[in-house]
């Protein structure tokens, strides 16, 4: 199992969270491509992509990324209909 180092678990990583139709939570990291999970509850799901997130940052490639990263606040967008 992949966990998160010390080196990253400061961090703070965007996710997308939905309930799908089976009402599983999918949760979804976009800073990486392919970096998505799931779980019966939003704390297993949670859980879940924190061991991919850990896994993808074992890859060079994925750390190059990271030095690029500036997290900023993100605010909720009003919902236009």
């Amino acid at each position: 199992m992949a966990i998160i180092t010390k080196k990253y678990s400061n961090l703070k990583f965007p996710l997308f969270v939905e309930k799908d139709e089976d009402n599983f939570y999918v949760v979804e990291c976009p800073l990486f491509d392919g970096c998505y999970s799931q779980g019966k509850t939003l704390d297993e799901a949670l859980k879940n992509i924190r061991e991919v997130i850990g896994i993808i940052l074992e890859e060079k490639r994925s750390q190059e990324i990271l030095k690029t990263y500036h997290p900023q606040e993100l605010r909720e967008i009003p919902n236009y209909h």
